[in-house]
């Protein structure tokens, strides 16, 4: 006889009720900020128009945002109890995949059978480190600069006399 795997209905729901629970509670929280938000409004209005004195709205200031610190602080713990329930029930609902079964002449055929063996990955030796020696920094060469042309002193030749002489007869 085949026996399938059944999803336990029970704990998934009491998953769902902690999911469901602290959504309400953080709807809950964001509303009583909000009240809170608008007493403070209707006590800045009760200052600008001298119905109380500035002591009073300082206190009011620091009660308010002591308040408005908890609140925050609520919220964000049902946000992580929510998504915690959350992800214990995708994973309950994700090993609930199906078994494929056939019905055949000699009986029922399929199932889980024997599992493969997965071959366990080797693990690489970590890389040995490699000292890289850098080299010296290339020493500074002092480059001659050419002079130019105008500033060098002109040499001129001389034409002996005795040339020149010879040259025109």
């Amino acid at each position: 006889m085949v026996k399938l795997k059944t999803l336990n209905e029970t704990y998934f729901a009491d998953i769902l009720k902690e999911f469901n629970d602290a959504g309400e509670f953080v709807g809950a929280r964001q509303d009583e900020k909000q009240g809170l938000l608008n007493d403070f409004d209707e006590a800045c209005k009760r200052f600008f128009f001298g119905k109380i004195s500035e002591k009073v709205l300082s206190l009011s200031v620091a009660k308010t945002n002591k308040e408005l610190q908890r609140l925050d602080k609520e919220v964000r713990e049902a946000i992580s109890k929510g998504r915690k329930s959350a992800e214990k029930a995708s994973k309950l609902l994700g090993a609930q995949a199906p078994i494929a079964y056939r019905a055949t002449m000699s009986g029922i055929s399929g199932g889980p059978g024997k599992a493969k063996k997965k071959k366990a990955a080797k693990k690489k030796a970590p890389a040995k480190k490699v000292t890289v020696k850098k080299k010296a920094p290339a020493k500074k060469v002092t480059v001659k600069k050419s002079v130019p042309k105008k500033a060098q002193k002109k040499v001129v030749k001389k034409k002996s006399v005795k040339k020149a002489a010879v040259k025109k007869k």
